[in-house]
């Protein structure tokens, strides 16, 4: 392939466009580098070479520091899957500004896949013996390191607009918008500030976050996200849009910046930061709430947005209620105003208006020493008809049926470890015999046993599945003994409960069935019991 250049029409071409939004933010370069610039020279260059055209991949507001784009994922697929032959590029900086990975796709990915590749402004092609592509392998680590350094000076930039006050976020927050005469200054939204005040209003009157919720989405107004046309929108008023909005600072009037940052300039992955490491400038726009309500609200006023009580001692059925009709969980809650514990679909609470569910509301109490009846009744019956032999038969074949499938699994995660093995073996190789670099073959090397990781985690959980069929048999007797032992309480305790309770079923209509663990006895339903 490199010295005998093969009839133009014999390549099945593929042309690579990137734009990133840093690209589209240089005035001063932004026509040289867009998408209709990108296409044109790619265009007329195969138009000089006589090349055809197959496949054209585009991807516009991608950074060039990594390789998580959809176009070039598209582009790798059709590579694998002999559809392109050819990539052509307008420069190398559009392939990839990371020298590391874009190395590896030059040097060793597209000859490996007998992939020909062409960067045309630096005159790069991989198929001829030429100097200029000597130059390669300096511009692709010099693009890396443009990317570094744009990447310091942009962030010491914003972080002197953070300390300065200014906003420097993409959109502000529901209830502001910015000011036409400075961009780094917040002014109220006269669309939907006043829904701001309302919420805090309304809090204070006494209305908990889900009937705030409830309110907003009867009066028809938008949520945050629709008004703001963000990526993932939410379409109704729920718990925690409500809440987010009771607990952000920035309707004081102080500009709250600096509460998560990337972890580099390649990735995208954002970490929140502590709150020591906020920024925080106070006074810098018009509040829409005066700081002592806010305060009183979020501190130990008599306000304070609730919060969950995750010590508490937990009820004796907790965690085995399940929503037939969401498979969502259903959760028990401590009711101040009534002072009883009550049970409902978490998701019908905190999304009742855009009918995600519905209502499964239950007193806990009575619930709880209804189904306790009816467990000691049923176990009472099954002990005295138990058949230790037919019963460990009648198991075996119910673990016979459900598992057949995870086993089937076992097998597939078992053969994908084995290609992620043989695939590092083969990289391994190449590493000795120079075909990768060390750097590289370290950073593909973290990848894949990130994926063998996650392959043994899975696979461990199956085998113990397995193990667990296997060994039933001397488990039996002791499950006896704990239902023996359940049966003889009067106030059974929580670990007994779940020894031989799988999961508790309820529906709209307030219908319960019982399931069993191990199949030690058949369901038990109850009729819709209000």
């Amino acid at each position: 392939m490199y010295n005998n250049l093969v009839s133009p029409t014999s390549y099945k071409v593929g042309i690579y466009i990137r734009l990133s939004q840093e690209d589209s933010d240089k005035k001063y370069e932004s026509d040289s580098e867009s998408v209709v610039n990108q296409r044109n020279i790619l265009t007329s260059y195969l138009k000089v070479n006589n090349y055809i055209l197959t496949e054209e991949y585009i991807d516009d507001g991608y950074s060039g520091t990594n390789f998580d784009r959809p176009g070039f994922h598209k582009l790798i697929e059709d590579i694998n899957n002999k559809k392109i032959n050819m990539v052509i590029v307008k420069d190398l900086s559009r392939l990839g500004r990371d020298h590391v990975m874009t190395g590896y796709y030059i040097e060793t990915f597209f000859p490996e896949n007998e992939v020909r590749f062409i960067s045309v402004m630096e005159n790069y092609d991989s198929a001829k013996r030429q100097a200029s592509n000597d130059s390669s392998t300096f511009i692709v680590a010099c693009n890396d390191y443009y990317s570094k350094q744009n990447s310091y000076k942009i962030r010491d930039v914003l972080h002197s607009k953070k300390v300065a006050g200014d906003f420097i976020g993409s959109k502000p927050s529901y209830g502001y918008m910015r000011d036409p005469n400075d961009k780094g200054h917040l002014i109220p939204d006269p669309k939907v500030c006043d829904n701001v005040r309302n919420i805090f209003k309304w809090f204070g009157e006494g209305l908990n976050l889900k009937e705030i919720a409830d309110r907003l989405n009867n009066l028809g107004i938008e949520t945050p996200s629709t008004y703001k046309n963000t990526t993932r929108k939410i379409e109704k008023w729920n718990y925690d849009t409500v809440k987010s909005i009771l607990q952000n600072r920035i309707y004081t009037g102080d500009m709250v910046q600096n509460k998560e940052t990337k972890i580099n300039y390649k990735s995208k992955k954002r970490i929140h930061l502590d709150e020591q490491n906020w920024i925080i400038v106070e006074n810098t726009h018009e509040p829409l709430i005066d700081k002592e309500t806010f305060f009183e609200i979020n501190n130990k006023g008599r306000y304070t947005i609730p919060k969950t009580k995750t010590k508490r001692e937990k009820r004796l059925l907790e965690n085995l209620f399940i929503c037939n009709e969401c498979g969502n969980s259903l959760t028990i809650n401590y009711r101040d105003s009534k002072d009883c514990w009550s049970i409902n679909c978490n998701r019908f609470t905190r999304y009742s208006i855009n009918n995600r569910c519905v209502s499964h509301y239950m007193l806990y109490n009575p619930l709880e020493e209804l189904i306790l009846k009816q467990v000691k009744n049923t176990l009472d019956k099954f002990m005295k008809e138990l058949d230790i032999e037919n019963l460990a038969n009648e198991v075996y074949k119910r673990l016979n049926s459900e598992q057949s499938n995870n086993f089937k699994e076992l097998d597939k995660l078992i053969e994908k470890r084995e290609r992620c093995h043989k695939k590092l073996a083969i990289m391994y190789n190449d590493k000795l015999e120079n075909k990768i670099e060390p750097y590289t073959y370290d950073l593909l090397k973290q990848t894949i046993d990130k994926e063998i990781e996650e392959l043994n985690a899975s696979i461990k959980k199956l085998e113990n599945l397995k193990k667990e069929k296997i060994v039933y048999n001397t488990k039996l007797p002791d499950i006896v003994d704990r239902i023996k032992e359940l049966l003889d309480l009067e106030h059974p305790t929580r670990e007994l409960l779940l020894d031989v309770i799988d999961k508790i079923v309820i529906d709209k209509d307030r219908n319960i069935e019982i399931f069993y663990r191990f199949g030690i006895a058949k369901n038990d339903k109850l009729k819709n019991i209000n």
